[in-house]
């Protein structure tokens, strides 16, 4: 069904020369895309057909044509499959042509492949939390399959909110953070006894909090448990 199929592009400003971030670290060049686009903002928008899921009930091509008309999008570019490799490198290669400083890639749930997409532009120079998902399968495609109108716009009106939202956005950065080897439990009965020795067995200091005069619980009450009837304690 697909024989001359290929990706799609509808840019809407003038191309740009390609910028190689080759001589930075992967650390280093998330800040670079920021800088170079002096406040402007910049959104790409990716449209992915997922095979036939979202192309099946959605007019793929119109929603892109209609995404590179939304203010601050610089191109809207259609791909069958956007995460799987050759997507990812069309998300890449136009982050870095037209230095792309937003990015929202219009597919499935984020569920799914928010971490793939967030990777990915990272890999590309940009904070991975410059990326915005729409998700037009399990909210539109999925839902309205028997309405083609329907479902097509309210794949743009999914985008249109995406790119809204993605005006907004800031970059982030994940904070690493000493943790101390040592734990409160509170309460004393049988499953805080447990917890506690599992946590010592671990390596960890504990500290078993139990506001009773002694630990145990209602355990600690019983004459005798089933089936040993032995004493509880």
């Amino acid at each position: 069904m697909w024989p001359n199929w290929s990706p799609t592009r509808w840019p809407s400003k003038p191309k740009l020369t390609e910028t190689s971030h080759g001589r930075l670290s992967k650390e280093d060049r998330h800040l670079m895309v920021a800088k170079t686009t002096n406040g402007e903002l910049r959104i790409g928008v990716f449209v992915c057909d997922c095979g036939l899921n979202i192309a099946g009930a959605v007019d793929c091509a119109a929603v892109a044509e209609y995404a590179e008309t939304l203010a601050d999008v610089i191109c809207a570019v259609r791909n069958k499959y956007t995460c799987a490799d050759p997507g990812q490198n069309e998300i890449k290669n136009a982050i870095r042509q037209h230095r792309l400083n937003r990015v929202v890639v219009a597919s499935c749930t984020p569920r799914q492949h928010e971490p793939t997409f967030r990777q990915c532009v990272r890999e590309a120079g940009l904070n991975p939390y410059l990326m915005e998902m729409a998700n037009l399968r399990e909210h539109c495609s999925w839902v309205h399959s028997g309405d083609w109108d329907g479902a097509t716009q309210k794949a743009k009106d999914l985008i249109a909110s995406a790119v809204a939202r993605a005006r907004f956005l800031q970059p982030q950065e994940e904070l690493t953070v000493p943790v101390t080897k040592r734990a409160l439990v509170i309460g004393g009965g049988v499953a805080g006894i447990e917890a506690a020795i599992e946590l010592g067995d671990a390596g960890h200091q504990v500290v078993l909090v139990e506001k009773e005069a002694s630990i145990g619980g209602i355990m600690a009450q019983l004459d005798k448990t089933y089936p040993t009837m032995d004493c509880s304690i």
